[in-house]
């Protein structure tokens, strides 16, 4: 699936689809309801805030913690939900690197203090 304008919803189908689960099946499996998931793949509803429930949701969905569809699925409720996602927020290097990442985005330059920050940031990881 393209990153380009992917969103839970769409990612969310893609997963369900991808594994060959059913919605009523992924229902039974994550306690949910198929009302509910059928509006949340459509974008009608928005994807849940509780980590415990999105868990759960990828959990049916056959996702391994910390995979790249793990982090795709978490970073993508987030960004639908316009949030930060938590992870990031408890990182204080990255917190601080916000400003400068937004500012980037815009199309606005960072100053040289911000970049070399970034590059200390990356060369760590």
């Amino acid at each position: 699936m393209s990153d380009e304008k992917r969103t839970f919803g769409e990612f969310f189908k893609f997963l369900r689809k991808k594994n060959k689960i059913t919605l009523r099946e992924f229902c039974l499996n994550a306690s949910a309801d198929p009302a509910n998931i059928s509006r949340l793949e459509r974008g009608a509803m928005p994807p849940p805030q509780d980590t415990d429930i999105l868990e759960r949701y990828a959990k049916a969905l056959d996702i391994k913690n910390g995979s790249d569809d793990w982090y795709t699925f978490f970073d993508l409720a987030a960004a639908d939900r316009g949030i930060i996602p938590k992870d990031i927020m408890s990182d204080i290097e990255a917190v601080r690197m916000l400003p400068a990442f937004f500012r980037t985005l815009r199309g606005q330059k960072p100053t040289e203090e911000e970049m070399k920050n970034l590059a200390e940031k990356i060369k760590k990881s």
